[in-house]
């Protein structure tokens, strides 16, 4: 990493790990120094920002009071898509911006993680439905252009009822008359958010999870930094900066209330429930886009398994775990069932997420109405808000944030650069993905194995396979999860910034939504290889064993709960880990 120097502005070698040493030396500079910028939140937004204001040439921190994209963050729709539906509501400014963006995270900043995805809109009507919605495609693929590169993906398709029937045969006769295809991409969101915190962090900003945000600090009306409190060590202390980003998404007005002001906007959480499904439970060659009375029901492969989703609900209870409750699971398979030969049951679902969308509450009753547009605030001299926005255009959103912030700066700052930035990983993976069979055969892997980790880290598969080189037996598949392999767990908590057995379950891998099990049986596993890397003892390996096992019974219980009162308070039951040293 030595020829990166000059770009991290260090005049030692700076590696691309995001590990517990890393942890310590980020807390002892945010300790030490007042910053430029302060980013509260280590969701897709708040990593962003990071990555924005340091590319900047300025000092930053950020802190998450739990795990990086532990939020909103990794419980998407993991989609990267211009909104098919807003092109509905006339919104076509955000409709071109999405485009513009999803072209640019495909193509440049992170080609490794975002993939293009196609998905048929089944029709129903022979000439008015077909005319209307491909009037709205052709729109959508002229947008995509308008960002001065090519689009990435290729332009939507008319199909007759016999080309769908021969592309998805699973599809009830009487479901469609006929169908357009377009394509759009999709991302692993979790991933992409480790991914961002730890370019942000290689450039030079000081990142640690686990740290909570519990006050600020303010001389006369002015936010100057911080109370924070470390979560791992039980320790509390101040961050000073110059500036503070508030980007905690549904949690901004709460983190409002801790200036003791009124914001300047009120965020209302919608939330949404997606189903995962195994592959094999219907046939498709593509996803699916169906229509419900309330807004769209999207049906996304996933490698293996199929993600159907989404609901669109209110949600006023706990918001670091939303409840998915029978009757939202119900509510997705009797959509989805409207459409399929043989329908999906209870028994075909391996696994369920909740997530919650951090809306701009507006004059709207229905969350499905309300605007996915973005707004910055500066309501409190030293303190900028951003609120509302969509997963796709997190760029954006996070550079009007940064602009806000450094407006109050001294100096001429530099613009945005983070559109000419690819993510670590992002840099020569085409290549590498070249040549995959010759990197499989020299390590005695499955070429499937290489393109599964090409897929999730790019060139930095190299750092993954160094590991396998100096222990072979980290490349056995996890027990019930066999898509993922011992390297992985190690490396998340080396490399990846994880410190918690859930952290790898739940976010570095998709083990928790996706194995049968919920990830019951490679727990064990994982927990007593992170323990190598982060000194655990068997007792604390058991507690964290513990803790998981309990978060995934008390999801599989308020799952069977009829509404999200019910839902919430078996959920509940699972406490939160909290480590005090």
């Amino acid at each position: 990493m030595a020829s990166h120097n000059l770009v991290t502005g260090n005049s030692v070698t700076r590696s691309t790990k995001l590990g517990p040493e890393e942890r310590v030396a980020a807390l002892a500079k945010l300790k030490d120094k007042e910053l430029d910028i302060l980013v509260v939140g280590g969701g897709i937004v708040g990593a962003g920002a990071a990555l924005d204001a340091v590319t900047r040439g300025l000092s930053v921190g950020i802190l998450e009071a739990r795990d990086w994209a532990s939020g909103t963050s990794s419980r998407s729709s993991k989609l990267v898509h211009g909104g098919i539906r807003y092109l509905e509501q006339l919104d076509f400014r955000l409709v071109r911006e999405a485009l513009t963006e999803r072209g640019l995270l495909l193509q440049r900043i992170a080609p490794h993680l975002v993939k293009p995805v196609r998905f048929l809109y089944p029709l129903k009507k022979r000439f008015t439905e077909r005319l209307y919605i491909g009037a709205g495609m052709l729109l959508y693929d002229i947008f995509s252009y308008t960002g001065g590169r090519p689009p990435g993906v290729p332009h939507h398709r008319h199909l007759s009822k016999s080309q769908v029937q021969k592309l998805i045969p699973s599809l009830a006769n009487n479901a469609l008359v006929g169908g357009i295809t377009y394509y759009d991409a999709q991302v692993d969101d979790a991933r992409y958010v480790s991914s961002l915190v730890r370019t942000a962090s290689f450039y030079g900003a000081h990142a640690a999870s686990r740290v909570r945000v519990e006050g600020f600090i303010k001389v006369g009306e002015r936010v100057v930094g911080v109370r924070a409190h470390d979560l791992q060590t039980d320790e509390h202390f101040d961050v000073r900066a110059k500036q503070v980003v508030n980007a905690t998404g549904v949690w901004t007005d709460d983190t409002q209330r801790m200036v003791g002001e009124r914001g300047t906007f009120k965020v209302r959480a919608s939330k949404g429930v997606h189903l995962v499904v195994p592959r094999d439970r219907f046939q498709s060659a593509m996803g699916l886009l169906l229509r419900t009375e309330k807004s769209v029901l999207f049906v996304i492969p996933w490698g293996r398994h199929w993600l159907i989703g989404t609901t669109d609900t209110d949600w006023y209870l706990d918001k670091a775990h939303p409840a998915a409750t029978a009757a939202d699971i119900d509510y997705i398979l009797e959509h989805i069932n409207s459409v399929l030969s043989v329908p999906l049951t209870r028994e075909d679902v391996e696994g369920v997420y909740a997530g919650l969308r951090p809306l701009l509450a507006g004059e709207s009753d229905q969350t499905s109405k309300l605007s996915r547009e973005h707004l910055v605030g500066h309501s409190v001299p030293g303190l900028v808000v951003i609120a509302g926005g969509k997963w796709t255009t997190y760029r954006i959103m996070a550079k009007d944030a940064v602009d806000a912030a450094v407006s109050a700066l001294d100096g001429r700052i530099p613009a945005s650069a983070t559109q000419d930035i690819p993510l670590l990983g992002a840099e020569g993976y085409q290549a590498a993905w070249n040549k995959r069979g010759k990197i499989a055969r020299a390590f005695g892997l499955h070429t499937v194995r290489v393109e599964h980790l090409l897929n999730r880290y790019g060139t930095l598969t190299d750092e993954l396979l160094d590991l396998i080189r100096a222990n072979p037996a980290l490349a056995d598949p996890l027990p019930g999860a066999d898509d993922y392999i011992g390297a992985e767990v190690v490396y998340a908590a080396s490399h990846e910034g994880a410190l918690h057995l859930e952290d790898v379950l739940a976010r570095r891998t998709r083990i928790s939504i996706e194995a049968w099990d919920r990830g019951v049986s490679a727990a064990p596993v994982a927990a007593a290889l992170m323990a190598g890397v982060l000194g655990w003892d068997q007792e604390r390996v058991d507690r964290e064993v513990g803790f998981y096992l309990t978060r995934v019974a008390a999801e599989r219980a308020s799952q069977e709960e009829p509404n999200d009162e019910s839902a919430d308070r078996v959920r509940l039951e699972a406490p939160d880990i909290v480590v005090t040293n």
